[in-house]
């Protein structure tokens, strides 16, 4: 037979594209419509349905950036369509290639109850099936012409993402509003040949199935006229129908379909845009469930299930009723889609809190599974926190972004720093927006690394990112796959249906230890710095807010703040979804986001000087309140009283005209450059700068990446630096040393100081920052040979290769830490802590000449300056603080980093305040302590093992108890939650990096 391959499918796709799609929609008349654009922000329903429109034709422009439109359509039903399937194909000017990203609406009855989405790939709205004839059509469309951010040509500086620079020219052509006659049959035969085509593309050439596929389509093509293509569909399908039903082999891959649509919760959008598009999608899906009874959705991020209920009551009140059912699933339990690398050791427990209370609240549902599709990677401390919150799957896709090493592994155990294990999937169709096209389901099969030991996988399917969710074409093409020989099988599940059945099949899967790192995305950590200062001071005053109320509660009766705390919180937690926090979204969402944390902040101090003002009393005794897990200064930690005298420093001149900075813990030698050549330990007689280096070096590099401008630095940065030498003044300030450069547009001012009986030196900088596609860099190159060093990670630390013997370890040239980085030989170690910087870099040389020793140099990130998509990134005035400790074991690397971020608080009392609870050993680090959320008055304590070792602890309470109880984050009773108790006294043994909640009741609580 000769080959006609090609010439088949190239008839395929003509008859599609250019006659039988056409023919869905047979017959259609134009609807009228009417517009009505609101002034400023979105209006509420009412006021949209209420206003007073004017006439509008189809092919006419409308829609300023971020503006709302509300559209009136009107018509009646022709009398000859009676008894037909009758629809309105509402098209406001999309682009069917970019979905989610564009103009959206949603569509409303007179009576203000919402019908559905319309989305690019999502026109239609069901009129009437079948319809009488003569119907009176009146529907209202909220539409958003929010404008196309990344466009064709992608990641091209551009001032719409803000509604102060977008300007007001139109960005739509309104493209169609019509009624339509639904030809079903041709729709079907539409799916038919979509899914056989696909299918028949995916399959090998030499393949029987494939050319079975080919004859039968060509038959079907035959049976066309494509002069009455909708009187001959029927007969097309027909020809079709052996080889639809021939099922799948037994050893075909398993396919669990969700429907899904990720929704940033801000991105190329504001958080307010997000809150219409979460409504928009939902009711979609909504809709969608009572049509389609074997669909099942899941939704993530209780946060956007919030925004529904507080300003879509209508939409909420149809999913609850599918939460009900069965079918609309939450899930995740987690407060937003965070970043993981981040959010601090709290904020991350906080995300389950809050997220798994609002499920449980709502809809008494406990969600087993951690949705994180589209996040940037997995800290090592994750683990151990989703299963300290009752929870033991995760699952995740954005793994197979990485472009450099192929993860080995789609279904796995995932081990943390502490050894816990999470069972763990990564669907194998590589996207979270699935389509149910017949190539992506051919890739999940043939890409599914577990085969011969397991077969399935899951796919989340619908259109994402900006939302829309799962179509009915995607139902329909699933409903052919579900045994279609050649493909794998598709069923539609929940995620925990799906993890049970995988975790039944692979009881025993291969293990992963430590951070699940992304090989991409690596300048998240460091893009849109206020962001992540105001998230990490944030997360600290939290802390505060929370130790110093509850405290005060317990001693003074003082109004515990259940609810500023509750919405504070929930507050810092969305700032962590994964476009927020790591600087990836429009200069619209990052201003606001400053504008938040300075008023969380100023709401956060009220709370703590209220309390600490309860607690101090009046009096003229001089009070420090110490808020860090470490005494300081003699003063506990958790309590307040008058600090010790640590003695004083001295700044005396140093040759060529630099200065010399010495405690008698510790000698810096400052060069005329503003550079420390010397950080002499002098206890251990140890230099700590590398020979013929210099530290506080701040370095500068071109950064310009192939692509994803505020997301990624590419390796090849590093070729070009500009050691930022030059000084415009060096003088004595008081005890420090104050430093002045210039360079390009940019000044920097930075004060070295070195504290009182302390072996450290403060470095504090200011960066008043005008570059464009530049990467900031502040470098300490140390006289430490290590083979690895330990980066802070949500309760503890992870340790990281300093060389670069495999890929695995060349990829991970800038990685996260939290407030420090340790590095260390036997004995003796260095740490550089921060307040309030997150990316780094560390790399080692061996020095040729002299004593051949190996410089091992540690590179905090700074600042960067990309123009996508917002594109003044970080410009203006900037404030780090960052300190060298030599000498420093890894327990005064926490000790520090705590120090640097809870600096003291000054003021007059009474008297000292003692701590609510008191612990006895420093690797027990206490993260909060609260009261319980119930509002029952118990006083909750969380901490950890944070040295890396195991621990043996007494935790001592500063008032009377009645019962202590280990508890899970959400404070619920552990099954074997009981602890060894003596009184207010509780022995506790941790494990390396163990986190344990207990919750003391009182003797007498005050509520």
């Amino acid at each position: 037979m000769h080959d006609d391959r090609s010439l088949v499918e190239g008839r395929l796709k003509r008859v599609l594209d250019e006659r039988i799609r056409p023919a869905v929609y047979p017959e259609s008349v134009p609807l009228q419509v009417a517009v009505w654009h609101a002034p400023g922000e979105p209006v509420p329903v009412a006021e949209g349905l209420a206003a007073e429109p004017e006439p509008i034709e189809v092919g006419a422009s409308w829609g300023a950036p971020w503006g709302t439109s509300w559209f009136r359509v009107t018509g009646i039903v022709p009398e000859a369509w009676a008894g037909r399937t009758v629809e309105a194909l509402l098209d406001l000017g999309f682009d069917e290639n970019i979905p989610g990203f564009q103009c959206e609406g949603l569509v409303y009855r007179p009576d203000g109850s919402p019908v559905k989405g319309l989305n690019p790939r999502n026109q239609w709205v069901r009129i009437g099936a079948p319809v009488e004839g003569g119907e009176e059509v009146r529907l209202h469309v909220e539409a958003a012409s929010n404008p196309v951010v990344l466009g064709y040509h992608p990641f091209v500086p551009t001032p719409l993402g803000d509604q102060h620079t977008a300007g007001s020219a139109p960005q739509y052509t309104l493209a169609r509003m019509d009624l339509a006659v639904l030809d079903e049959t041709v729709w079907e035969l539409v799916l038919d040949l979509e899914v056989l085509g696909e299918l028949m593309a995916a399959l090998p050439v030499d393949s029987p199935r494939r050319w079975e596929i080919l004859r039968a389509v060509d038959r079907a093509l035959d049976a066309i006229d494509l002069q009455d293509v909708n009187g001959t569909a029927a007969q097309a399908r027909a020809r079709l129908e052996t080889v639809l039903s021939e099922p799948a082999v037994p050893s075909a891959h398993r396919i669990s379909a969700v429907g899904h649509a990720h929704i940033d919760s801000a991105w190329l959008w504001p958080l307010r845009e997000t809150v219409r598009k979460v409504a928009r999608t939902t009711a979609n899906m909504t809709a969608l469930l009572e049509d389609e009874p074997e669909f099942v959705f899941a939704m993530s991020q209780a946060q956007q299930w919030a925004w529904v209920k507080e300003h879509r009551p209508e939409v909420w009140a149809r999913v609850k009723k599918a939460v009900a059912d069965g079918r609309f699933v939450p899930a995740g339990g987690m407060w937003v889609e965070s970043d993981t690398n981040m959010p601090g050791s709290e904020a991350m427990a906080r995300q389950f809190v809050h997220g798994k209370r609002f499920f449980l609240d709502e809809f008494g549902i406990e969600n087993d599974e951690a949705w994180l599709p589209d996040t940037f990677g997995f800290a090592a401390g994750l683990p151990q926190i989703i299963r300290a919150a009752g929870s033991k799957w995760l699952l995740t896709q954005k793994i197979s972004w990485s472009r450099t090493n192929p993860f080995p592994h789609h279904t796995f155990s995932w081990e943390g720093i502490d050894g816990t294990r999470i069972f763990t999937h990564f669907p194998p169709v590589d996207t979270y927006n699935c389509s149910m096209n017949g190539a992506e389901i051919a890739h999940a099969a043939r890409n599914f690394r577990e085969k011969g030991v397991a077969r399935h996988s899951l796919a989340p399917t619908g259109w994402g990112d900006g939302g829309g969710g799962t179509t009915r074409e995607m139902i329909a093409k699933a409903a052919r796959l579900r045994d279609l020989e050649g493909s794998a099988t598709v069923v539609w599940e929940t995620p925990a249906e799906f993890f049970t059945k995988a975790q039944a099949e692979y009881p025993n899967p291969p293990v992963w230890v430590g951070e699940l790192y992304l090989e991409l995305h690596r300048a998240t950590l460091t893009s849109q710095a206020r962001t992540k200062q105001g998230n990490r001071r944030s997360e600290h005053l939290l802390r505060e807010a929370e130790l110093w109320a509850a405290t005060a509660a317990v001693r003074t009766g003082f109004p515990y703040p259940y609810e500023e705390l509750d919405r504070i919180w929930k507050t810092v937690l969305l700032h962590q979804f994964h476009d927020i926090l790591p600087g990836s979204s429009i200069a619209w969402v990052h201003r606001e986001a400053r504008a938040t944390y300075e008023r969380l902040a100023a709401e956060l101090n009220g709370i703590i000087d209220a309390a600490q003002g309860a607690l101090a009393g009046e009096g003229s005794t001089p009070l420090a309140f110490n808020a860090a897990p470490h005494p300081r200064d003699g003063v506990p930690a958790g309590g307040a009283g008058t600090p010790a005298d640590e003695g004083r420093t001295r700044l005396t001149s140093g040759p060529g005209g630099g200065h010399v900075l010495d405690n008698g813990l510790l000698r810096v030698g400052i060069d005329a450059r503003g550079l420390v050549v010397s950080a002499y330990d002098l206890d251990a007689d140890r230099e700590t700068i590398a020979p013929g280096s210099a530290a506080n070096l701040l370095q500068l590099h071109p950064d310009f990446p192939n692509m994803w401008d505020a997301w990624d630095v590419d390796e090849f940065y590093r070729n070009t630096v500009t050691d930022l030498t030059e000084v415009d003044k060096i003088v004595p300030d008081g005890h420090a040393v104050r430093i002045v450069r210039s360079f390009g547009g940019s000044r920097v001012t930075q004060v070295l100081s070195l504290a009182p009986g302390e072996r450290r030196l403060l470095v504090d900088t200011e960066v008043d920052w005008h570059e464009t596609e530049k990467f900031l860099k502040l470098a300490f190159p140390l006289d430490v040979h290590a083979e690895r060093y330990a980066a802070e990670t949500q309760f503890g630390h992870v340790h990281r290769p300093t060389h670069t013997n495999t890929s695995w370890e060349a990829a991970k040239f800038e990685a996260c830490n939290h407030r420090f980085v340790h590095l260390e030989e036997p004995g003796w170690g260095v740490a550089i802590v921060n307040d309030s910087t997150y990316g780094h870099d560390v790399t080692r040389t061996v020095r040729t000449g002299g004593d051949r020793g190996t410089t091992t140099t540690v590179r905090v990130s700074l600042l960067r300056a990309p123009r996508f998509p917002d594109p003044e990134t970080d410009q203006g005035v900037h404030r780090f603080r960052h300190a060298l400790v030599p000498g420093a074991a890894i327990g005064d690397a926490v000790r520090e980093g705590w120090r640097i971020n809870l600096p003291e608080r000054r003021r007059t009392g009474a008297g000292e305040v003692v701590p609510l609870v008191g612990v006895d050993r420093d690797a027990v680090v206490v993260t909060a302590v609260k009261l319980a959320d119930d509002g029952s008055g118990d006083v909750v304590v969380r901490f950890h093992e944070a040295h890396g070792g195991r621990s043996r602890a007494t935790l001592t309470a500063g008032f009377e108890v009645a019962d202590v109880t280990a508890t899970d984050l959400l404070e619920r009773p552990l099954a074997d939650g009981a602890v060894e108790r003596d009184g207010n006294r509780v022995a506790v043994r941790l494990r390396p990096f163990e986190l344990v909640t207990l919750r003391f009741r009182r003797a007498e609580s005050v509520l």
